[in-house]
């Protein structure tokens, strides 16, 4: 049982607004396949790996959030939630925007103007799309980008 239950959030139950017909006729729609098409490949989605080198602003929880809403907005992503830790006044920062279509998630070592930031995101969006973002908000002097394709369907 989840610990939330007791607590009224989280119910284990249709609720009251799925009836038995309603749920059926749901198992009965076509899944939509999220999977996408490129260069004569199937795959779930696109994973970048970006480093950036010579960044600011790493150590401000609050600015980190906003630019990786943002980048996921720009993405075409639909945003759930977004949770981010402060290691200390002057530390570093790890987070994660969690995404519908996967996440954005990033670790900052302001005392190495350095920042590793992960781009997963299926279906129609597209990750490359959040580079500029994270140019402009972090004024990185070098990035570097590795892609995967995750979920390659052969």
């Amino acid at each position: 049982m989840n610990a939330l239950t007791p607590l009224g959030m989280v119910s284990e139950l249709p609720s009251e607004n799925q009836t038995n017909e309603t749920l059926l006729a749901g198992a009965a729609e076509e899944q939509k396949d999220y999977f996408v098409e490129r260069d004569g490949m199937k795959f779930a989605g696109t994973h970048l790996l970006v480093d950036l080198w010579g960044a600011s602003n790493l150590a401000d929880p609050a600015h980190i959030d906003a630019a990786l809403r943002e980048a996921a907005i720009v993405a075409g992503a639909t945003i759930l939630h977004s949770h981010f830790h402060h290691f200390s006044p002057n530390g570093g920062v790890s987070g994660v925007v969690v995404l519908a279509e996967s996440h954005i998630s990033i670790h900052t070592w302001p005392e190495r103007d350095f920042a590793a930031v992960d781009l997963f995101m299926c279906g129609a969006c597209d990750p490359r799309l959040s580079i500029p973002v994270l140019q402009a908000a972090f004024s990185p002097t070098r990035v570097d980008i590795d892609e995967q394709r995750r979920g390659r369907v052969f």
